[in-house]
């Protein structure tokens, strides 16, 4: 199925490919950025047909069908007309010189391109009406168990409290927090042995999607102890393994990742928060910005400069800092550490943080690995698993986004019917459906890789890049179709929206990743 469509997309992207390695020559891709980056989305948007295409060929309902169709037809269109980069960002086949390129695609794919999709679309949104979803089995009737667990969990101890949670931006109770630790939510990916479950990141991916579709404070809650969780396991020494590993995995330990300084965003090699030796331990002073869960974590995986003399990366550490966890009258009762809360729209239930280090201690045994200038590769590699992460968390969010859009569609009626409907209502709900389903199976895709072992870079940043416009669309449809009430704070669209927005710039903005993408496909990584 889609095996000639999918010919005539891999054919238009080696000639973007070739059109960029042409302009490029000297490997300076950031003099060419906006060619880059459309190069980027449309190995990205390829890649999401590919997947799309695996997923409809293990399915046989008619709904799943529809939907990768549609998926397809909208795709290629884009390809051919201009794919969005942005909210005023087109990238169009002139940017690159590939007008002879799109139109042999608009040939090739002129059956699917030019046909009239209405039908379908309007097939879609009845079958959604009637309480039908695509498939979402993973083949591995494990896995599909911990979905259901984790989903059931959600409808019954997230999603009733939410929207009350997110408008009194209270942190997310300690009962619940428990009742994600009972799940196994905390260890998801540490060893069995040291307590966690000893799964892949598909495992990870299903549990964030699910936990976010309730709120994305909930599917992020995992994010801090899967990034420790990594960090240890790859770098730490077998004391730091032992200590901290079963900790983190049951919960008792929440972690939080201290990396973000003021003025440096997304160039971590001029960090200058600094940690020196004395006899006893570390000393740490410096300022850090943008830290999740501050207040309440136990831990800190901190990135300092304890090499000063050494530039750049090179003089980088990963610290395990102990601290004592936090209440609402004292937040950092740690001697030496302050901070202040950064007031945010939304991504809450945790609470973001601008922290400063004047004198504050670690023990002699911080070091992650007992080595030195090693924090930025150590760091380096959990940024893959960080953010299929994050791309899961995106799709939690753009199907609760589909899901508010659907129900406020099926029971708002205007002259006399449903607006549910009305074609550019249902035509919104069809394709936030598609932009879900192409997003998930992509992130899915990147999970499997991973767990495979290879170097996926360039898969996890697609995922994250479509994954996170996805959410923010199906959000802004949905509020659309709420009309003014979606615009009203009692609405949980409302919440939904400002969740959304937050997903194309940490863990990388859409930019970082179109960067990584496009250097990693011209250098042969994939």
């Amino acid at each position: 199925m889609f095996s000639h469509e999918l010919d005539a997309a891999r054919t238009f992207r080696d000639a973007a490919r070739a059109a960029l390695e042409q302009r490029v020559g000297d490997g300076r891709i950031d003099r060419h950025q906006r060619a880059a980056h459309g190069f980027a989305w449309v190995a990205t948007s390829v890649a999401a047909l590919e997947a799309v295409a695996d997923w409809a060929a293990r399915s046989n309902t008619t709904l799943d069908a529809d939907v990768a169709r549609l998926a397809f037809a909208e795709t290629l269109a884009q390809l051919v007309g201009g794919l969005p980069m942005g909210q005023n960002e087109l990238f169009r086949p002139a940017d690159l010189g590939l007008g002879a390129a799109a139109s042999t695609l608009a040939a090739a794919c002129a059956g699917m391109i030019d046909a009239d999709h209405a039908a379908t679309r309007g097939a879609v949104v009845n079958a959604l009406a009637a309480g039908q979803w695509p498939s979402d089995g993973l083949g591995e009737s494990d896995l599909d168990v911990i979905r259901d667990q984790f989903r059931r969990f959600t409808d019954a101890a997230i999603l009733p409290d939410a929207h009350k949670w997110h408008l009194a931006n209270a942190l997310i109770p300690d009962e619940t927090v428990q009742a994600m630790a009972d799940l196994g939510t905390f260890g998801v990916c540490i060893p069995e042995a040291f307590g966690g479950l000893g799964m892949g990141k598909l495992v990870m991916c299903v549990v964030t999607e699910e936990l976010s579709r309730g709120w994305i404070g909930a599917g992020s809650l995992g994010t801090r102890s899967e990034i420790a969780g990594e960090l240890i396991v790859l770098g730490g020494t077998a004391e730091q393994k032992a200590h901290w590993l079963p900790r983190i995995a049951s919960g008792e330990v929440l972690p939080t990742a201290v990396f973000t300084e003021p003025d440096t965003g997304s160039d971590l090699g001029s960090l200058q928060t600094r940690a020196r030796r004395d006899g006893q331990g570390w000393v740490i002073d410096g300022a850090k910005t943008w830290i999740t869960h501050a207040a309440r974590s136990d831990m800190m995986t901190l990135l300092a400069r304890t090499l000063p003399d050494a530039k750049g990366y090179a003089g980088l550490s990963m610290l395990l800092v102990p601290k004592p966890r936090g209440t609402d009258a004292q937040p950092f009762p740690a001697e030496g550490m302050s901070g202040s809360e950064i007031e945010v729209l939304g991504y809450r239930g945790m609470r973001e943080y601008a922290l400063q280090f004047d004198g504050m201690r670690a023990p002699a045994d911080a070091l992650l690995g007992g080595e030195e200038g090693q924090g930025f590769k150590q760091l380096m590699r959990t940024f893959e698993g960080a953010r299929i992460q994050t791309a899961a968390r995106a799709v939690g969010v753009a199907r609760r986004a589909l899901e508010l859009g659907l129900d406020y569609a099926l029971g708002r009626k205007q002259f006399g019917k449903a607006i549910v409907h009305f074609p550019r209502v249902a035509d919104k709900l069809a394709m936030s459906l598609v932009d879900t389903i192409m997003a998930r199976e992509l992130t899915y895709a990147a999970a499997r890789a991973k767990d495979s072992g290879k170097r996926c870079d360039i898969e996890a940043g697609m995922a994250k890049l479509l994954a996170a416009r996805a959410a923010w669309t199906n959000a802004d449809s949905a509020l659309q179709i709420h009309g003014g009430n979606g615009y009203a704070l009692e609405y949980e669209i409302s919440r939904v929206l400002c969740d959304a927005r937050i997903l194309n710039i940490f863990e990388g903005a859409a930019e970082i990743q179109a960067q990584v993408i496009a250097r990693g496909l011209l250098e042969g990584r994939n």
